[in-house]
């Protein structure tokens, strides 16, 4: 019987959950075996996964579940943990060269286990067959324009957190803007045709923001791109991959420009295919902005898990996408699963 083991985030600000008890209800109709580990943080309370017929385990004790057992859970692993034996279900981060996904596959590869990255989950035509992105460009607009309120009022972005629902969210952003008067900001929006651009694109609009659409089309030239520098606001909703433009070069802080901030929802700064070049960090819920440049300033904004700030509506939306690959655990060789190990097993093979 195949064995899903959903597991507690470890992560901080990170209350997301990728099966929603429906969904757990589902695949034990179907003959799998669910276990939910238990959690003070996930958005969706434990009781609802029991009430479902998942068996419940404690909080983080995935590392002694069975070793036949499948890990699911959404953001990567505490780095200081075990190698790792299981097979995994999760964002690792791990295939673009990344420091932190190299070690992750090191684990990987001592400890005999294997990575499903949920980014690489593709159908047949290569398209992902479930992403968070909506709510990632709708919650990076939001703090984007969270750090142009700021320097409007000559300060940086403070601190961000959880909404109940994006309809507080709205009503939050909407007080914040209302106190600096009618005057809107100008936004472009690159990869406005992805789930990511679209979401990003409807907050921009739901504020009154006049809002400019870019993708492939209008980026095929490949650069530079002036007209990103006479917007006040650039949101990058394009994932890092060779081939990428450069979206921002290094020397653009000391150039006439409107942009002062730039919202990178994408957010691989540590890739060598990032096309925003001014900055080699993430930015965290506690600092969300990174000024790279005083006067004019230019603020940089990259959080790696913008979905949480909407964790219910994020989770349900996710976990909807996602239910009918999880069906398919049961021939985890083919499908969605064997096309996700195949990438997997390519990039250990390239390990030293």
């Amino acid at each position: 019987m195949t064995h899903l083991w959903v597991r507690a985030e470890q992560r901080d600000n990170e209350s997301r959950v990728g099966l929603s008890p429906q969904g757990a209800a589902a695949l034990i109709r179907a003959g799998l075996r669910v276990t939910v580990e238990d959690s003070n943080v996930r958005c969706i309370p434990t009781s609802d996964y029991a009430g479902a017929g998942a068996e419940i385990a404690p909080e983080n004790s995935w590392p002694e579940a069975p070793g036949d057992a499948i890990i699911f859970g959404l953001k990567e692993l505490p780095e200081d943990g075990p190698d790792l034996t299981h097979r995994h279900i999760m964002f690792g981060h791990a295939f673009k060269g990344q420091p932190a996904g190299l070690r992750l596959l090191g684990r990987f590869k001592r400890g005999g286990g294997a990575l499903y990255d949920l980014e690489y989950l593709v159908d047949a035509d290569g398209r992902r067959v479930a992403a968070f992105g909506y709510w990632a460009g709708y919650a990076g607009a939001a703090v984007a324009l969270k750090c142009w309120a700021a320097q409007q009022r000559g300060q940086i972005c403070g601190p961000v957190a959880p909404y109940d629902s994006s309809t507080h969210l709205l009503a939050d952003l909407q007080s914040e803007l209302i106190g600096l008067g009618t005057y809107r900001p100008s936004a472009i929006v690159i990869g406005a045709l992805g789930r990511v651009g679209k979401g990003a694109a409807d907050l921009s609009r739901a504020m009154g923001v006049p809002t400019t659409g870019w993708d492939l089309a209008e980026t095929a030239r490949g650069g530079p791109f002036p007209e990103i520098l006479s917007h006040e606001i650039f949101l990058n909703c394009i994932l890092a991959r060779p081939g990428t433009p450069v979206f921002v070069p290094r020397d653009t802080p000391g150039r006439p420009r409107n942009l002062s901030v730039i919202g990178d929802i994408a957010c691989d700064p540590d890739s060598d295919f990032s096309p925003i070049k001014v900055y080699d960090r993430t930015t965290t819920w506690q600092a969300p902005a990174l000024r790279v440049h005083e006067t004019p300033p230019l603020d940089v904004t990259a959080i790696d898990n913008l979905p949480s700030m909407l964790p219910v509506e994020s989770s349900e939306d996710y976990a909807e996408q996602l239910l009918p690959s999880l069906l398919g655990l049961q021939s985890i060789a083919a499908g969605v699963w064997g096309r996700a190990k195949a990438t997997f097993d390519s990039h250990m093979g390239r390990l030293p």
